[in-house]
């Protein structure tokens, strides 16, 4: 399919969150359909009953609920996101699409799965296959991998940095970067500096053609972030310090970064921006769709605490390389009372021969972190052919044969709760919606549309109990009968709908 009869089929309403009493309008599709259906259910196939249902339910939680973090209009969101591993790279041989994949991609539709992330095997960074950072490994076999993603009615953003490049790359100029360099397991990247006209330059045309040649649906963005505030690097000769710079407001990296998501917009695609850890871009400009969080997290409940408040939407991904948890539903309990939802990562296996391909200068295990990770997964591979495998960058090692399992049994209690026009009011300070006031570690939010939801966070070690003034069923579980007292064990998430 080519890119100008993909955003023909493409939803209608147009992607981007405004602020409205303070409170964001964002948004998502409910369902398991493919998501290039037009227009969103709520306008062009809610009955009378359904638009009473919402309107009975909002006005319901609207008087109830006096004070919460934030309250949101949820609009244009996609929870199911996957990062997906096309194969190794730097590699022997480049990865080439198959029947596999045929067969992988189906199972991820199925699991509810609608926007495939690739990292950054997909291009060419090291100049290894005679293409380059912006271009694929294997043409071909990318725009057959393209057209995978498409027929299963399901969207593909790509790997781009506005700011890392290669400093041993041909085209590299010194002018473009100050010296902050990033150097890890075989690359070496400079940080490009936003304020640079040159890079500029160099780098707008060829991320708009990743769009316009390969019909993908967007980009993923690893900004490679350089504060130009209080910077102790000097500038280079090329930058050109146009914007206001401090602590609250990165003016040259935001004007490129909403430059980007402009065209990006105009081309009916979105933006996934990643600035670094937990942090997000400091600005009013809008400059993303999703935000990923969790690169180096190694502890959920920190984590959470620093990106609740996030803008949306927040795509979280506890680096699980690093981090450890009790049980993969730790992940959703951090998570889906904040109006996010992980990450998934799944594809090819990580055999971990991209770090170890002879010819290519890696840092030694005892100085390089992802050395040591990569050769990990690579033994594991080898002496457990079967599993369990990692996925990627951020996943343990070995595997998590639960992962997969559990990230598609919470993905679909969750989808129902943030479909097409729901506001969603977040941690509840405030509310009638208790007998009582809530225990020390429990968490409230409430999601309302045609059903309405109330999601309990115990972030306690304990059990702990709470009555609502309503009766509500356990949207899981062996019994669906209305109750008002409710019993959460310590480190546990229940989702309740109102009955």
């Amino acid at each position: 399919m080519n890119r100008r009869e993909f955003i023909k089929t493409g939803v209608g309403a147009t992607t981007g969150a405004a602020l409205v009493s303070g409170c964001a309008n964002i948004s998502i599709h409910s369902n398991i359909s493919p998501i290039n259906t037009g227009t969103p259910a709520i306008l062009s196939s809610y009955t009378a009953q359904d638009q009473r249902r919402r309107l009975e339910n909002i006005g319901m939680a609207h008087r109830a609920i006096r004070n919460c973090m934030r309250q949101h209009l949820i609009t244009d969101y996609l929870p199911g996101h996957c990062v997906y591993n096309l194969g190794e790279y730097p590699a022997r041989k480049p990865w080439d699409p198959d029947d596999w994949d045929e067969r992988e991609l189906d199972k991820l539709r199925d699991d509810g799965i609608r926007l495939i992330q690739l990292h950054e095997e997909w291009n060419d960074s090291q100049r290894l296959n005679g293409a380059d950072k912006y271009s694929p490994v294997n043409p071909a076999g990318f725009r057959r991998f393209v057209d995978m993603v498409h027929r299963r009615g399901m969207k593909l953003i790509v790997y781009v940095s506005t700011g890392f490049f290669q400093r041993t790359d041909p085209d590299f100029r010194e002018e473009w970067a100050r010296k902050q360099d990033l150097v890890e397991i075989y690359f070496r990247y400079a940080r490009c500096s936003p304020a640079s006209p040159a890079w500029r330059a160099y780098l707008l045309p060829r991320l708009m053609r990743i769009l316009d040649d390969y019909g993908v649906d967007g980009l993923y963005n690893d900004a490679g972030y350089i504060k130009l505030w209080n910077n102790r690097q000097p500038p280079t000769q090329d930058e050109v310090m146009a914007f206001d710079e401090s602590l609250t407001n990165d003016g040259a990296e935001c004007d490129l970064l909403a430059l980007i998501y402009a065209e990006v917009k105009r081309r009916g695609g979105l933006v996934k921006l990643h600035i670094s850890g937990t942090n997000r871009p400091q600005t009013d400009l809008k400059v993303y769709d999703y935000l990923w969080v969790g690169e180096g997290g190694r502890d959920g409940d920190k984590l959470r605490e620093i990106v609740k408040n996030h803008p949306p939407y927040v795509a979280p991904c506890l680096d699980m390389s690093r981090a450890k948890i009790d049980s993969e539903d730790e992940l959703y309990l951090h998570t889906i009372p904040y109006m996010q939802f992980p990450v998934l990562l799944a594809g090819r296996p990580f055999t971990g021969e991209r770090a170890m391909v002879p010819g290519i200068n890696y840092p030694p295990e005892e100085k390089c972190f992802w050395t040591r990770h990569l050769r990990a997964m690579a033994k594991h591979y080898k002496e457990h052919p079967d599993g369990p495998h990692s996925y990627g960058w951020w996943d343990s090692c070995p595997g998590r044969p639960e992962a997969r399992l559990t990230h598609a049994r919470w993905l679909k209690q969750y989808l129902p709760m943030v479909e097409e026009g729901t506001y969603a009011w977040l941690e509840i300070a405030d509310s009638d919606l208790f007998t009582g006031a809530l225990p020390k570690g429990l968490c409230a939010s409430v999601f309302a549309n045609r059903e309405l939801y109330l999601v309990l966070a115990n972030y306690e070690q304990t059990a702990v109990s709470v009555a609502t003034r309503d009766a509500y069923i356990q949207v899981t579980g062996s019994s669906a009968e209305p109750k008002k007292e409710w019993n959460i064990p310590g480190r546990s998430l229940r989702i309740l709908r109102h009955s």
